[in-house]
């Protein structure tokens, strides 16, 4: 078991959560797409976004594909962008 399993492992049970129901790689390839696409500290709070809906029923690979999507399709720095 490698850190990341051991981490995931522990916060799970301090949580409550199973840890079957946590999927890292795409936790980790959003926080990816997030930083590099739109801002660093946008990627945690995506995660924690992406938590929400995932806890309201949320599919989580749907949910981060959306989000993924609209990170990769994010202006550059500095171009406003209007609300949906």
């Amino acid at each position: 078991m490698n850190a990341m399993d051991q981490w995931v492992t522990a916060a799970c049970a301090e949580l409550g959560v199973p840890a079957s129901q946590v999927r890292v790689p795409v936790v980790l390839d959003l926080a990816r797409d997030v930083a590099h696409h739109v801002l660093r500290p946008g990627a945690p709070v995506t995660a924690y976004l992406l938590g929400l809906a995932v806890g309201r029923g949320a599919d989580p690979e749907t949910a981060a594909a959306r989000l993924a999507e609209l990170a990769k399709n994010w202006p550059a720095a500095g171009n406003p962008v209007e609300p949906a």
